[in-house]
């Protein structure tokens, strides 16, 4: 059976954020006040697997071997049947 995953990557609470305090300087000059700004990186993709819950601990192996940084980043995978 074939599945759209999807896995949403962010930086860990405490971590520096550079790309999201530059957003709030921008915003700031554009005269828009933001606060506790985050980034967040979607990464969509199908995969053939035999069961939800296998494809789940594929996807959640190729999040700690290649897609993010444990150390830093925390993710959130979601897996749902191609119709």
């Amino acid at each position: 059976m074939r599945y759209d995953a999807e896995v949403k990557i962010s930086l860990k609470k405490g971590m520096l954020n550079p790309e999201a305090t530059t957003i709030e300087k921008a915003l700031a000059l554009l005269k828009y006040q933001v606060e506790n700004t985050k980034t967040l990186q979607i990464i969509k993709f199908s995969i053939e697997g035999e069961s939800e819950d296998i494809v789940r601990q594929e996807v959640d192996e190729m999040c700690q071997r290649l897609l993010c940084n444990p150390v830093i980043q925390n993710y959130e995978i979601g897996i749902t049947p191609e119709e």
